[in-house]
């Protein structure tokens, strides 16, 4: 597929119901080839005002529509995603650079968002709470908070968008959505499909611009009263201070350092399947990979060499060859600063002692591409062990306690996601309890989904996202208390 020519690759804004352009503007390129795939407009900030004057104006006649009607679009939006999903899918693995099999993946997982919020507003209920004051009743209602920013990355940038989004609009709020601009299309593909559902003007837009002066016009911008940020720690922080000045509502989804525990009791060949895929999904550029993996000692040699083995089997490369799939599992990276990273890790480690068994180095097909790689007896002093790695290279380390697995676990500043591998009740739930981490995976990689809620503790975020939880950056409770004297009379407005 030619997306340059497919109906939803589009190369500009999207603001208030309508497709604007700038003069300034920049080049995307294809991660796997280098090549320039489009380019995309770069808005001043009186541009970025317009799009929030657009969310702001929007706000009331969306939020007073009826739940039923509002569903109605966002079901229709997640059936458009859906008959358009091969399509979505190429578009995102050119800009990305991840295998077809994971778009596809990706493209499912961010539809099913929509559907689920769009039910589950139903649910927003209030409360009648027994009076303590004598003549009065007491309750409370949920009420949409307004014009929402979401500030959306370049690894998810579909379903990061839908997350956040199908939550906002079904609770009645706009949104202006910033996606990186590393995987525009993507966001854009999915403003055209907002736009055939019927979305009124103005209730999704979507931006593009300098990161810094865009984050710092929505967030700073006293009509938007909600921000929902997916990205590193240091910038969360950047939005956390900046968001502080009128004190609006915070969603963070940010970095991590995953643990995954590998108990003596393990079957061993499930265990290196899932670390596999714990570690290796989005070429390892993923919040919840499995970054340090602990091994007890027992089993440390065993899991070292079929963990090796599998690795070492990863197949690497394009998603696509002259519009031909390639069976692929490991994509490029996204850009160079990460690849040069990815190398700077590797080189720390080994030099502080860490065994190579796989890889290490640049791919021999070149450009942004780096071997899975596995490195055995990693340390706490090393830069794999301490950062979160964005890549596909593993930590591996042994372990004599459990205790000594849940301090190394526990030592990190993150507490996104963990797992364990383990086949006894009396290990796992006392794990499960002791790890510093809002996430954990119990002998299988798949956890996310619609009805979770997705978050972290410590510097990985504040608040969830997915679940019934998903709907806390953008709702207010209002409560209320009604005196009354005597009898109420009249009929309700």
């Amino acid at each position: 597929m030619n997306i340059q020519h497919a109906k939803l690759f589009k190369s500009m804004c999207y603001v208030d119901g309508k497709w604007l352009d700038s003069s300034n503007q920049v080049d995307v390129c294809d991660p796997a080839t280098q090549m320039l795939i489009g380019r995309v407009p770069m808005l001043d900030q009186t541009q970025i005002i317009s799009s929030i004057d657009a969310a702001h104006r929007a706000f009331p006649g969306w939020r007073a529509m009826s739940l039923d009607a509002r569903s109605k679009i966002l079901r229709r939006w997640a059936e458009l995603i859906l008959e358009h999903a091969e399509e979505l899918a190429q578009i995102l693995s050119r800009e990305q650079g991840k295998p077809l099999t994971e778009s596809r993946g990706e493209i499912a997982y961010a539809a099913s968002f929509i559907p689920w919020f769009a039910e589950e507003a139903r649910r927003l209920y209030g409360q009648n709470i027994p009076s303590h004051i004598p003549g009065a009743h007491l309750g409370t209602v949920k009420e949409p908070v307004g014009v929402c920013a979401l500030l959306t990355p370049w690894n998810f940038p579909s379903a990061m968008i839908t997350r956040k989004a199908a939550a906002a609009l079904a609770a009645g709020c706009t949104v202006v959505i910033k996606p990186a601009h590393e995987t525009p299309f993507s966001a854009l593909a999915l403003a055209q499909l907002a736009h055939d559902a019927g979305f009124p003007a103005g209730v999704i837009n979507v931006v593009l611009g300098e990161p810094q002066m865009v984050m710092e016009t929505l967030v700073r911008n006293s009509r938007v009263r909600a921000v929902s940020f997916t990205g590193s720690t240091r910038v969360g922080k950047l939005v956390l201070q900046a968001a502080a000045q009128d004190v609006k509502k915070v969603g963070l989804e940010l970095g991590g350092n995953a643990p995954f525990i590998v108990c003596a009791d393990a079957d061993l060949d499930h265990a290196v399947k899932v670390a596999v895929e714990a570690k290796f999904q989005t070429s390892g550029q993923d919040c919840c990979a499995a970054n340090r993996i602990m091994v007890e000692r027992p089993v440390y040699e065993a899991f070292l060499t079929r963990f090796a083995a599998a690795v070492r089997d990863l197949k690497v490369g394009p998603a696509t060859v002259d519009g031909i799939e390639q069976k692929v599992q490991i994509g490029p990276l996204m850009h160079q600063a990460a690849f040069d990273s990815t190398a700077q890790r590797v080189a720390d480690a080994v030099k502080l002692g860490a065994q190579r068994l796989v890889g290490g180095e640049g791919h021999a097909l070149g450009g942004l591409f780096f071997q899975p790689t596995v490195l055995a007896n990693v340390t706490p002093q090393m830069r794999i062990y301490q950062e979160e790695n964005f890549a596909p290279i593993a930590g591996v380390m042994p372990f004599d306690t459990l205790d000594h697995a849940v301090q190394m676990a526990n030592d990190t500043e993150y507490g996104l996601a963990a797992y364990i591998c383990s086949n006894r009740l009396d290990v796992i739930y006392p794990l499960i309890r002791r790890l510093d981490h809002a996430m954990v995976a119990v002998n299988g990689v798949k956890f996310t989904g619609h009805p979770i809620p997705f978050g972290g503790m410590k510097a990985s975020g504040l608040g969830r996202e997915g679940g019934s939880d998903g709907f806390e950056p953008f709702v207010e409770t209002k409560y209320f208390c009604l005196h009354h004297q005597g009898q109420f009379s009249g009929e309700p407005a």
